[in-house]
């Protein structure tokens, strides 16, 4: 497809291509970026995304106190939609240094996993697997990342990323656990029970490993896009 990016601007979706030298470059950018999401939110089998969700993770795992009866629990094949809802509301940028700051909105996540643990939780033996869910409310993200221009097959300039870093909070979080193998109706409830009234912290412990997941993603999805697409599509001198 690189070789097939010649056309800037609308042909790929990206929207209308921002100038260099533009006073309000920030705001510019920031359009760019909301048109090319709506872009992507119907689907671009052309730069290889046929359906922009679910997000899939294969993996987020937590632990809860040390030794042998520490509860640990881990959530596999995560399957999120919502995030394509996305909205920018800021870029910060510096092309000299081709460093840029990306700042989003989401209203409203929802998960789907398996869920297994193992351990003690509020002292009862809290071994098991099943179902999980979960709704996360006022998505807030910021994802900054540095790039070098390479001369791709198309003769353009396109964007090599050198680095990439990422955080986010959650305004408000709801999650379940259903269909426990061992069929403990108590324990299910006292889980349930737990979870929810410490959402924030459980989503605190989770963090690091889901940011590490997610920059995985985020960084095959910029270079496929940069691949893809020239930098000159997205800035004109």
């Amino acid at each position: 497809m690189g070789a097939h990016a010649g056309a800037p601007g609308p042909v790929l979706g990206v929207g209308a291509r921002c100038r260099r030298r533009d006073a309000h470059l920030g705001a510019c950018l920031t359009r760019s970026a909301n048109a090319f999401a709506r872009r992507l939110r119907r689907g671009a089998p052309e730069l290889g995304y046929p359906q922009a969700e679910p997000i899939i993770i294969d993996e987020v795992a937590i632990r809860l106190g040390g030794g042998d009866d520490g509860y640990r629990a881990d959530f596999r094949d995560i399957h999120a939609y919502g995030v394509s809802n996305l909205t920018v509301t800021n870029v910060r940028s510096d092309l000299d240094t081709l460093q840029f700051q990306l700042s989003f909105y989401v209203p409203r996540i929802s998960a789907r996993a398996r869920y297994r643990s193992s351990g003690k939780l509020l002292m009862m033996q809290a071994s098991g697997g099943g179902d999980y869910w979960g709704i996360y409310e006022g998505v807030r993200a910021k994802v900054y990342f540095r790039a070098h221009p390479v001369e791709g097959r198309d003769l353009r300039p396109h964007l090599v990323v050198d680095d990439l870093k990422m955080d986010f909070s959650v305004k408000d979080i709801r999650m379940g656990i259903e269909n426990l193998h061992n069929g403990n109706t108590i324990l299910q409830a006292a889980l349930n029970l737990f979870i929810n009234t410490h959402a924030q912290d459980l989503l605190k412990e989770m963090k690091p490993d889901l940011k590490r997941k997610l920059m995985v993603l985020m960084r095959s999805f910029m270079e496929n896009l940069f691949n893809r697409i020239p930098y000159d599509a997205w800035i004109a001198e």
